[in-house]
């Protein structure tokens, strides 16, 4: 989206009518107004040279103790990679002929590689840079469908290897199933081939992950899973969606669950019609609304995300997380980063343990990379390797595969470091000072809350949003950290925290990224600021709310068009296409998972049809394209109807 951005402002005459304003008033005043950096100009994306005739879609990347790079591909291939982060690494051939290898691990010596049926050792017993044992650790059973990718492996501090494994896609596509043993589960895997079933629930768990020496994963949103987000696993944990429990009563599971236990609670939806075909669920409107935290009491051993990453905003099809190793990416050591294969780009994640329990914030990090984001390793000097594929996934990046580093050029960016949890709101913490006046006016700042249904339809909408007034703020005096206090703090909700308004102090320069969102699994205990410590609104019009919240948190803008205003431009736009997950599948110049903005304008629908298409779409209007658009009610009428103007106005 900041990509999205950055070009339509650079691209249109008003940009370079600001120029020429501020050239103008330079020659007065001796003052020129800066433009705010953005993410590119501190984190660098920087190719990797890749031998002609090397395709590298990417599933697996390892760093080995000399520095060299391990790199498995989606067909099958393995290479090592010397000098990799030189202008001229050299490539060779390590492996080949494997199945679709999306993990590749380095342990004393060997390599182990994830395929689809089984963890793998290689070994180079001749010291000739090329593989010449393969040995079977452990196979696991294949139905032969094509969703069943499996991934990993991650190595945990006995020694011991972890893989997760997708549910498989039969007919009908859209309730995903677990047709042989251990689909949809993540095992526990011993180097002599013992396998432990560890925990189920998984859906699409391609960011396994090992951080601190714990069990990790990322999940994509899908059936039963509203919105992606990031668990930490534990033995005996079932994390979101029932199809691995169909194995849950074999000898060797850990899990005492039946998959009746969540069917008891929630309807499966397997409907047909009256020919008996299977129908595809849909969002239903007027059912009660259940989420996974209203179901937490209700179903054993079910574990809510630690984060969620609202899909559409934060990725569409999240991946590999990694920790920032200290003394690397400066103020941002020691916290997470997150990829996503479907948007090409990287989130940062912040968090922190409230009652035992993690949660935390998750912002956008750098976006930009050629294809999508699959796997990342931190080389010796301090760059993150980025390995990339988009072959049948699709991403917003339009290269087919890649191979990158992201490099920090060692300039601090204004950013929000930290958010904590506080008992009556956050506190953000700065990576550099903030412009006190800015940050103490109440306006600077909106917070909302909202969450995702628990059903078996795919995805969710966002549901029981509610705002969250600003009650006032309290800056500390080196201007480092702002203490929010807000009412109506919700515990298992998703808060929207923005700081559209708080400038640094150096140079008055706006946050690179000014939006996160925290997962409140918990309000910590403790004491609550006094009022008399808060610089308070200096009105209490709207309820107590701040005008930014009034104009709709950032990411509302709601209200019709009045009569005689201007088409809504795309900064206009911008927070209702975020707000309402648009971007997950349409950019404003180029085919993604749905048709562009452009391509839209081009059909001359008027607004009004417009609305009833992104209400009730009509995927035979569109047959060249694999997916479907579903249905969306949530987005009201006034924000649709600015959302058609600003399609309609690209036409000209």
């Amino acid at each position: 989206m900041i990509v999205i951005n950055k070009l339509y402002k650079r691209t249109c005459c008003k940009a370079l009518c600001i120029l020429f304003f501020n050239i103008f008033l330079a020659g007065l005043t001796g003052v020129v107004a800066q433009e705010s950096p953005m993410e590119e100009d501190f984190f660098k994306i920087r190719s990797i040279r890749v031998p002609e005739g090397v395709l590298l879609e990417v599933g697996g990347l390892t760093v080995l103790p000399n520095g060299d790079l391990a790199v498995s591909t989606r067909r099958g291939d393995v290479y090592l990679v010397q000098n990799p982060t030189s202008s001229r690494p050299f490539f060779q051939k390590y492996a080949t002929g494997l199945h679709e290898v999306l993990g590749l691990a380095y342990k004393d010596g060997a390599l182990y590689a994830a395929q689809r049926g089984e963890l793998t050792k290689m070994l180079d017993t001749n010291n000739d840079g090329k593989a010449d044992r393969f040995e079977t650790v452990y196979a696991w059973p294949l139905s032969g469908n094509y969703h069943e990718y499996s991934f990993g492996p991650k190595i945990a501090a006995d020694g011991s290897f972890f893989v997760s494994t997708n549910l498989g896609f039969p007919h009908p596509w859209w309730h995903a199933k677990s047709m042989v043993p251990w689909r949809g589960w993540m095992l526990r895997i011993t180097e002599d081939g013992e396998v432990e079933p560890w925990a189920t629930g998984l859906r699409s768990p391609a960011g396994l992950s090992m951080i601190d020496g714990e069990v990790w994963y990322t999940e994509n949103q899908g059936d039963w899973v509203g919105s992606g987000g990031i668990w930490k696993v534990e033995k005996g944990d079932f994390t979101v969606h029932p199809g691995g429990l169909r194995w849950a009563d074999m000898p060797d599971s850990s899990v005492d669950l039946a998959i009746e236990n969540v069917h008891e609670y929630i309807d499966p939806r397997f409907d047909k019609d009256a020919q008996g075909r299977h129908v595809k669920p849909e969002n239903r409107v007027e059912d009660e609304i259940v989420t996974m935290a209203d179901m937490e009491e209700k179903i054993p051993g079910l574990k809510l995300p630690a984060v969620w990453l609202p899909h559409g905003i934060l990725g569409i099809s999240n991946s590999e997380m990694i920790k920032i190793p200290e003394g690397t990416f400066g103020p941002f050591e020691k916290q997470i980063l997150v990829g996503d294969q479907g948007q090409s780009k990287i989130m940062r994640v912040i968090m922190e343990k409230v009652d035992g329990q993690y949660q935390g914030a998750a912002m956008d990090f750098r976006s930009g990379f050629q294809s999508g984001v699959l796997r990342m390793a931190w080389a010796d000097d301090g760059s993150l390797f980025v390995g990339e594929t988009n072959r049948g996934w699709g991403s917003a990046g339009d290269a087919s595969q890649g191979l990158e580093r992201l490099v920090w050029n060692k300039q601090v960016p204004f950013e929000m470091k930290a958010i904590r949890a506080m008992p009556d709101g956050f506190e953000v913490e700065f990576t550099l000072p903030v412009d006190q006046k800015s940050a103490e006016d109440i306006s600077s700042y909106s917070v909302e809350s909202f969450i995702y249904k628990y059903h078996p339809v795919y995805g969710s909408p966002p549901v029981k949003q509610e705002e969250n007034p600003i009650k006032g703020v309290k800056v500390s005096d080196d201007g480092m950290r702002a203490r929010i206090a807000v009412d109506n703090l919700r515990e298992n909700f998703i808060h929207h925290i923005s700081l559209p308004g708080v400038r640094a102090r150096e140079n008055y320069y706006s946050l690179v990224h000014p939006s996160a969102y925290y997962t409140l699994n918990k309000i910590p205990k403790g004491e609550k600021l006094a009022l008399t410590d808060l610089n308070k609104p200096a009105t209490t019009k709207n309820s107590g709310a701040n005008t930014s919240q009034a104009a709709s948190l950032e990411a509302g803008a709601s209200g019709a068009i009045s009569e005689g205003s201007q088409v809504p431009d795309f900064e206009a736009v911008q927070p209702l296409l975020q707000k309402n997950t648009c971007f997950a599948c349409h950019a404003v110049d180029k085919k993604q998972v749905g048709p562009s903005y452009m391509e839209v304008a081009k059909r001359n629908y008027s607004n009004e049809r417009i609305v009833e298409l992104i209400h009730n779409p009509e995927p035979e209007n569109w047959p060249d394209y694999a997916i479907a658009m579903p249905p969306m009610p949530q987005v009201s009428e006034e924000d649709a109807l600015k959302i058609a103007a600003y399609i309609n106005s690209l036409n000209d």
